[in-house]
């Protein structure tokens, strides 16, 4: 049945560069998504222009239409361990914290719970696509993908890798052959799963090492013939970059590489020399990318790889702050990632609400204010640009597949009552206000292919 949902529609539309995005953000106050049965977008635009008027009509008005969130940067493992004290930063909470978190989910049931309330948090607010950091355990990892599936979610995950770490990872660790073949076994299993083929499924995987410190450089050199083999498949690589001053010395200490991008980009031996295949590509998605130097950031660009932007971790690890104007002058796309657990917070716009504070207090020429659009952007669009998914999700536009979220301010105190502030439909401050004071309460549906979902 086709059906069409009325409501003010905001989005990026189109395929615009970052820097263009303002020019195309949609706003249509009266507007209206009609999806067909297939769960495909037929229309997209003002209300009173829609074609024929066969289309069984859900009325959202005053409700906002927005594309669903999409998160490349998120840890099933650690659903449970959000504002873990670790009395440090990244390494020591690391230790401290989140390898015995992750370590629970050796129990089956453990992981199966984690699993649900994992899937069910993130309808709660609306992040209908994610990028997820599994598990080291195959068992949570099925539970993981059955339970997107069984729910409507789409997820890209892969088994966190680690062959070395400290005691407190001792749960987590598997000697290289194991990690390859249990790697090997979660793709075959599980990529493109739910249909059969990658190019229609809403389940992917993902080769995911930890980060260059959880692996050697045997290990590395495995994944990438791995990586090599399955790439054409539509397979996604996803890890950690330059997150933490520390990190990055001991990656250097460890590699005697010359930037720490180079041990995904099969330049791990000694002083950066090649040894193996390169990780890097349009499927592949780093986090962080907080101290990143000018090669590494055109050497991303070049490759076509994705940084997945997580402001709201950084604060909590005090892991600095990603240079906004010199990481975007370098065309690398950027997209927006929660980092839960190190991310306190699930839902996407109160994580645009610390990218925009954090960017401002740059040093400086470096602050910058972003636009409500550029922000937008980020948490959908430059999202699916990252995953390889623009073609299907993203935006409203005719013909992708209809993933939108219900935002509707009545349903939180007070949030209405300011929009209404806003003079003459103003529909940058509009969109700006909305993103940096909605929560949880606000999101009342969320719809992935135009099948509602919870």
């Amino acid at each position: 049945m086709t059906r069409a949902y009325r409501g003010h529609l905001m989005h990026i539309g189109g395929n615009p560069e970052l820097a263009d995005v303002r020019d195309w953000l949609v706003s249509e106050p009266d507007g209206v998504v009609v999806v067909d049965d297939t769960g495909r977008i037929t229309y997209s635009g003002a209300y009173a222009d829609r074609p024929g008027d066969d289309a069984e009509t859900v009325d959202f008005r005053p409700a906002f239409l927005l594309p669903g969130f999409v998160d490349t940067h998120i840890h099933f493992p650690q659903t449970y361990c959000t504002d873990a004290y670790g009395g440090g930063r990244l390494l020591d909470w690391l230790a401290r914290c989140v390898f015995p978190a992750e370590a629970k989910l050796a129990d089956p049931a453990y992981a199966q719970q984690a699993a649900r309330d994992f899937c069910r948090r993130r309808i709660s607010v609306g992040t209908t696509t994610a990028l997820v950091f599994g598990s080291a355990f195959p068992h949570a990892q099925d539970a993981l993908f059955s339970e997107s599936i069984r729910t409507g979610l789409r997820t890209i995950s892969g088994r966190g890798i680690q062959t070395v770490g400290p005691p407190s990872a001792g749960p987590l660790l598997t000697d290289e052959t194991t990690a390859i073949s249990l790697a090997v076994a979660e793709i075959d299993r599980w990529h493109g799963a739910d249909t059969g083929d990658p190019a229609t499924a809403f389940v992917h995987a993902a080769v995911v090492p930890r980060f260059a410190l959880s692996v050697t450089a045997q290990t590395l050199h495995a994944l990438g013939e791995v990586y090599d083999s399955v790439r054409d498949r539509g397979v996604y690589f996803h890890t950690h970059l330059n997150e933490n001053v520390d990190e990055v010395a001991a990656v250097h200490e460890t590699y005697g590489v010359r930037t720490y991008l180079d041990t995904y980009d099969g330049r791990f031996g000694g002083g950066s020399t090649p040894a193996g295949k390169t990780l890097l590509g349009p499927r592949s998605v780093l986090a962080h990318a907080v101290h990143c130097t000018a090669d590494e950031l055109a050497r991303m660009a070049e490759t076509a790889t994705s940084i997945a932007h997580c402001p709201t971790s950084q604060l909590f690890l005090g892991s600095g702050v990603m240079p906004w104007r010199s990481t975007v002058r370098s065309r690398v796309n950027v997209s927006l990632g929660t980092d839960v657990s190190a991310g306190d917070e699930w839902l996407m716009p109160r994580v645009l609400n610390d990218c925009f504070k954090v960017h401002m207090s740059e040093p400086g020429d470096h602050a910058v204010a972003l636009h409500p659009a550029e922000l937008l952007f980020t948490a959908t669009l430059a999202g699916a640009r990252a995953l390889d998914l623009e073609a299907r999700i993203g935006n409203l536009d005719v013909g992708k597949e209809a993933d939108f979220v219900v935002v509707d301010p009545h349903h939180q105190e007070l949030l209405a009552e300011t929009l209404a502030q806003i003079e003459n439909g103003d529909r940058d401050r509009l969109l700006f206000t909305l993103l940096m004071g909605m929560r949880d309460d606000a999101v009342v549906q969320v719809y992935v292919k135009g099948r509602k979902l919870g």
